[in-house]
């Protein structure tokens, strides 16, 4: 990300989202997931979690 010229908030945002997203998986690999359990993981932010619509752009 640092050779984008991503900001180091940045970073640790996507960092951030990335880590949450494999821990509501149960820490599977991200390789062995697809578009579904990215569906999952955001309907979860939005449905139980209540995140803001904005927060959950960042995450997509």
């Amino acid at each position: 990300m640092r050779q984008k010229g991503y900001a180091l908030k940045t970073e640790k945002t996507y960092l951030h989202w990335i880590k949450r997203f494999i821990l509501f998986h149960k820490k599977r690999h991200p390789q062995t997931m697809g578009s579904e359990e990215v569906r999952l993981f955001l309907s979860s932010l939005a449905n139980s979690r209540h995140v803001a619509i904005n927060t959950q752009k960042i995450a997509d």
